[in-house]
């Protein structure tokens, strides 16, 4: 890039970033809403089909949101029938969250969904897995600075 203004939107790594971000939400819209779901609500089961009983804080860590994003997505899902929330026995300040028989059932309905998307992406498995690292280490530098 030597030599190119670094303020033209097509030469800034956010703004690749951005997009790719809006073209992700693009193609999973379609086969998010065959499951009446959001890309947030989606990412909710995706950590709890791997490990439930999770406090809403855990939740939001895995997340990286914050308990004010986290708890209105888990009442939607929790109205719908697909989590149930209680109390925390050790500790009554957190909350715990469940999947109930739908929620557990609606992940062999998402199983196409990961597939689709490699698919999608035209990218082999080791070079998807080397992008994923890439921006991960990426996030994690970003992040780092703001110390």
């Amino acid at each position: 890039m030597a030599g190119k203004p670094l303020t033209r939107i097509d030469q800034m790594l956010c703004f690749a970033v951005y997009s790719a971000s809006h073209a992700f939400t693009r193609f999973y819209k379609p086969r998010l809403d065959a499951l009446d779901l959001t890309y947030p609500q989606y990412l909710v089961f995706l950590v709890l089909w791997e490990k439930d009983d999770l406090t809403v804080k855990a939740l939001g860590e895995k997340l990286f949101l914050d308990s004010g994003t986290v708890t209105p997505l888990v009442k939607r899902l929790e109205a719908r029938g697909l989590l149930a929330r209680r109390r925390d026995d050790a500790d009554e300040r957190q909350v715990r969250i469940r999947l109930t028989e739908d929620g557990r059932a609606l992940r062999a309905k998402a199983m196409a969904i990961p597939l689709a998307v490699m698919a999608g992406t035209g990218l082999a498995p080791d070079a998807a897995e080397g992008l994923r690292q890439e921006l991960i280490a990426l996030r994690d530098r970003l992040d780092k600075a703001l110390e």
